[in-house]
């Protein structure tokens, strides 16, 4: 039987020299491609000395090392299921996860054992295990025991390979089932679109707990048999220091704004870099033009999600399905990738037309399996015609260019009408002084509900909110003018990058009852 274990992808692709620097460190650490292929085959022996089920659960919360990245790559070598958990949740999410994922083994840091291991042993885990960030913990030092040969389990398309917990900004979080074939397919053809070169090298700077950082940079890197410079935290000085060793970087817009700010950001400094990619949250257009103007490049913006990896891409290269279009077209996320099929619905019934705003949603290979024992909310997500429904609402424009509007949660529906922030966001952020804004929709007792818009000013400029609402009077129609606004000094944001509007909607909820 041909064994369609991801790991088996991702090792087929090594180079022939397995003694080449596969891994290079912020801390002057270098791992080979045959450090990896031996550290995962002992990982991946010591899962397997513990005799668990088939299909095993491995659930991991730990900080950012190469070594997480190891027990991930052993995880899918042994043939379980990766279970990555935010640093930043607190007892009773874990509590819930552990709970509702049932993990035969958790790996915890090691100062958070103590009570992450009363949880585990309490849900009936038998297995925990600690891995610190520098090499410590008591997963390396049980792995030390075991052989560094390991014959891969074999695997199928859909079996499944990692749980993602949704954020569950409403509701309780969801697990996201990925398989093998979700997984392996996306990477083998983000390969082919965003044009891997055999001398490409990777600045790995995001967080390992996420689609984006765990699937997209390092699926991407191993697949193409590429470098990785390793950085356990996003500092913008060092990430520019390397890019003279580097050709392609991944990151959210947080990090490209922290980046722009830093004087060494030059086009000569950049010149050695191939690739900038931004996603996780949408890219404002001002820093997509301030990278074009301070660098020569310009940012590739792409999408997807938990549940379906990369769903679309500007076009790294002449994209022949749409007339060998090349424009990265800032504000847009791109084309449907190739084996995607996306459409834009009303109502989840009737396609709409281009450039009118609809549901966005998707097909293909990439798209998941359904919600970990959540047989319900899976059928409630699929239509009838097996099209995953994203929850994004957007337009396709008559070129093909997918632009996101916002999360339909997100919509607000004041007096009958239906508003969307994103619209309402970008002609707040073009007025002068605002650095980014967000529009969320509060109760109130007339209109039901009405949005409500939050700003956080440029350093040293002043925005008067009254302004800002006659402003908006001149763009838009009257039921999208938000009835309050506010200046703020930041806006919450999740790990990734996110502006948290749950957080904004429950701040301001009792403005007009």
């Amino acid at each position: 039987m041909n064994n369609q274990n991801l790991f088996v992808a991702l090792r087929d692709a090594f180079p022939a020299d397995l003694d080449q620097t596969a891994v290079e460190t912020d801390e002057g650490l270098s791992y080979s491609w045959r450090d990896l292929d031996r550290a995962t085959a002992m990982v991946a022996n010591l899962l397997d000395s513990l005799e668990l089920p088939a299909a095993s659960r491995i659930a991991v919360q730990v900080e950012k090392s190469v070594e997480a990245m190891v027990l991930y790559l052993a995880t899918l070598r042994a043939g379980h299921v990766f279970l990555p958990l935010n640093t930043a949740y607190q007892r009773g999410e874990i509590e819930y996860f552990i709970g509702n994922a049932e993990p035969a083994v958790v790996v915890c840091s090691p100062k958070n054992f103590g009570w992450v291991s009363q949880i585990a042993f309490t849900a009936g885990t038998k297995h925990v295990f600690t891995l610190g960030e520098d090499r410590s913990g008591s997963l390396l030092e049980r792995a030390a025991h075991h052989g560094n040969q390991h014959t891969p389990a074999v695997r199928q398309d859909d079996d499944l390979a990692a749980i993602l917990y949704t954020s569950g900004t409403t509701g309780r979080s969801k697990g996201a089932m990925l398989t093998h074939g979700n997984m392996r397919s996306n990477a083998e053809m983000l390969r082919a679109y965003w044009q891997w070169q055999p001398d490409d090298v990777l600045i790995h700077a995001l967080p390992i707990f996420h689609v984006h950082g765990l699937f997209v940079a390092i699926h991407g890197a191993l697949i193409n048999g590429s470098k990785m410079i390793w950085m356990s935290r996003f500092d913008p000085k060092q990430a520019i220091a390397r890019f003279p060793d580097a050709t392609v970087f991944m990151g959210v817009p947080t990090l490209y704004v922290r980046m722009l700010a830093e004087p060494s950001l030059t086009p000569d400094q950049a010149a050695h870099m191939r690739l900038f990619i931004s996603g996780s949250a949408p890219l404002l257009i001002e820093t997509f033009n301030d990278w074009q103007t301070r660098t020569g490049h310009t940012i590739l913006e792409r999408y997807g999600m938990s549940e379906t990896v990369m769903l679309t891409s500007n076009p790294c290269g002449p994209d022949a399905r749409y007339g060998g279009a090349t424009e990265r077209r800032g504000g847009t996320v791109g084309f449907p990738l190739p084996g995607v099929t996306l459409r834009v619905m009303e109502d989840d019934a009737k396609p709409v037309p281009p450039g009118e705003i609809g549901g966005i949603q998707v097909q293909g290979p990439n798209v998941f399996k359904g919600y970990w024992r959540m047989p319900e909310k899976t059928a409630e997500e699929f239509t009838a015609d097996g099209f995953f429904k994203t929850g994004d609402v957007g337009r396709v424009d008559e070129r093909g260019y997918v632009t996101i509007v916002g999360r339909s949660k997100d919509l607000i529906i004041s007096g009958g009408y239906n508003v969307y922030p994103a619209e309402i966001e970008a002609a707040i952020n073009d007025m002068p002084g605002v650095m980014e804004s967000a529009v969320i929709g509060v109760p109130h007792p007339d209109f039901g509900e009405v949005g409500v818009a939050v700003i956080i000013a440029r350093p040293g400029a002043a925005v008067n909110p009254d302004q800002v609402i006659v402003g908006l009077k001149s763009q838009l129609a009257n039921f999208k003018i938000p009835k309050q606004c506010h200046v703020v000094d930041e806006l919450p944001r999740n790990t990734m990058g996110k502006v948290q509007k749950n957080l904004l909607r429950e701040q301001y909820r009792g403005a007009f009852v």
